[in-house]
């Protein structure tokens, strides 16, 4: 009897969703990939270069984007480039304190540049910001785990 009225449900809602878009009418095309898209796409084929132009412009056309600011700061701090990646983990961070590639990536910001203390406050962020645990906590954990082995 349940599984008949969770059926009939169920087939209700798709009903009502394909009439709520009209007779004949599709979700339309999907949007072409935007300065963001790219951005991301070149971080991931290390160019980092054309990452950072990419992203910029995203961030001017949406400046509240936190993941954007993220992917700059990543890609400032794979060019050495660490003030303008501690810049952008920030404006990131303003954005959604809990971010967990932000809190990550600035963690190991902090390592390269010898501020091992800093690096423990990201952890406790994403410690907190991961309740049943996230991989951006274990990366950093191991990144702390082996800069303290190394720089005893």
């Amino acid at each position: 009897m349940y599984s008949r009225l969770i059926l009939t449900v169920a087939l209700g809602l798709v009903g009502t969703a394909a009439l709520a878009m009209g007779p004949g009418s599709s979700p339309g095309p999907e949007k072409p990939p935007g300065n963001y898209e790219h951005g991301v796409k070149a971080v991931r084929a290390g160019d980092y270069t054309a990452a950072l132009a990419r992203l910029e412009k995203a961030v001017e056309e949406n400046a509240r984007d936190a993941n954007a600011w993220n992917y700059m700061g990543y890609s400032f701090r794979k060019l050495k480039q660490y003030d303008q990646a501690l810049v952008a983990y920030q404006k990131a961070l303003a954005i959604d304190p809990n971010h967990r590639g932000a809190n990550e990536y600035l963690g190991e910001l902090y390592l390269q540049t010898g501020q091992l203390e800093k690096a423990k406050e990201r952890l406790k962020v994403l410690d907190s910001a991961c309740f049943f645990g996230c991989e951006a906590y274990d990366v950093l954990k191991k990144a702390i785990a082996a800069y303290q082995a190394t720089n005893k």
